[in-house]
């Protein structure tokens, strides 16, 4: 509405105000500069741009200019500056008032989508204006760092710039929520959530980043966003260091820990003869870890956990003896790595299962 000019009743006041105060010298009363304050507001929210209404109310001074300067002399030139100062300030009020609505609006939305609250046909027609398309299948990227990340963040706003400067105006959002960089694509557009990783990545400081899989409809997005904070989750109890996690990468896990019980039963079984041996469970259960995730070869893990190998074979035929169990033996190795898979994800020796 920049192009119209501002009509006189966002004006109503100003020209009495301000022959009053050119005529007697006096300054602004506490009501008159409320009252302009309050006429900048009405401006604002009719749609006036601020400098339309700053040109209307120059125009006016302009025209009555004669007048107040007769009386005045220079001091008019302060009279009108702070009377246009008092409206734009009424005028600011406004947008900012208006900017904390909107906030609070996409907040709200926000929220419900990932918590999958609210009516879904309601909810699709809000998604629309944040520029989602509902009816579509959605992944859902989130990253993490070491410390909580806000929408007023720089990092926030660092990692948004990037990707709308890359992508434009494709159908994107990206938020935070529980302190973590949250980015919601279309599920056809894995570029973008792997160009959002890389950026979060940077920006988070050696974060993580998961990506869920791409899933229709408003309650594809809660998904992938689930699959996502899984994502994160098991990366944390499985010591997994990728920068970038794939749900899909990850599926075999929930299918191990279904049935939980079943898995608790398999880890007490299997590992629970390691209690006994001299120092815990622990450094024997490190051992078929690091024998596991080296692929087998001894030398590879005995140096991840700064052994010498004959000490670390060692560790491996004691594990054996506890256990009834070979690591070297292809049957019995994939139940020792089932259940040191499921001593990660249990917390176990350190929680009971």
């Amino acid at each position: 509405m920049t192009g119209r000019q501002v009509p006189d009743e966002y004006l109503e006041g100003y020209v009495q105000i301000l022959t009053a105060v050119c005529a007697t010298g006096r300054r602004f009363t506490r009501d008159e500069l409320e009252s302009l304050r309050t006429q900048g507001e009405r401006a604002a929210e009719a749609g006036f741009g601020v400098r339309a209404v700053v040109r209307r109310h120059l125009a006016v001074a302009r025209e009555h200019w004669p007048v107040l300067s007769a009386s005045a002399g220079e001091a008019a030139l302060a009279a009108v500056e702070q009377a246009i100062d008092a409206f734009a300030e009424g005028h600011e009020r406004s947008q900012q008032l208006a900017v904390r609505q909107e906030e609070a609006v996409r907040r709200e939305f926000i929220d419900d989508l990932l918590y999958g609250r609210s009516d879904l046909g309601r909810l699709s027609e809000r998604a629309e204006r944040f520029g989602l398309l509902l009816s579509r299948a959605h992944a859902v990227a989130v990253a993490q760092g070491g410390k909580p990340v806000e929408e007023t963040d720089p990092a926030t706003r660092q990692v948004e710039s990037a990707v709308v400067g890359r992508f434009g105006e494709r159908r994107i959002l990206l938020t935070t929520k529980d302190g973590r960089l949250v980015c919601i694509a279309p599920g056809d557009q894995d570029d973008v959530l792997t160009f959002f990783a890389k950026q979060a990545y940077a920006v988070t400081e050696g974060g993580q980043v998961a990506i869920g899989r791409p899933h229709p409809g408003a309650g594809g997005v809660v998904h992938s966003y689930e699959e996502a904070l899984n994502a994160l989750d098991l990366a944390e109890r499985l010591q997994l260091h990728e920068p970038v996690l794939r749900a899909a990468d990850l599926l075999v896990y929930p299918v191990l820990t279904r049935d939980r019980q079943a898995m608790a039963d398999l880890v007490d079984n299997t590992l629970g003869p390691l209690l006994s041996a001299r120092g815990g469970a622990r450094p024997l259960v490190e051992t078929l870890t690091a024998y596991f995730d080296s692929g087998c070869v001894s030398a590879e893990a005995a140096r991840r956990l700064s052994l010498s190998v004959r000490a670390f074979t060692y560790r491996l035929e004691r594990i054996h003896k506890l256990t009834g169990a070979d690591p070297g033996d292809p049957v019995h190795r994939y139940t020792l790595q089932t259940a040191v898979i499921g001593a990660r994800l249990l917390g176990w020796p350190d929680d009971e299962v």
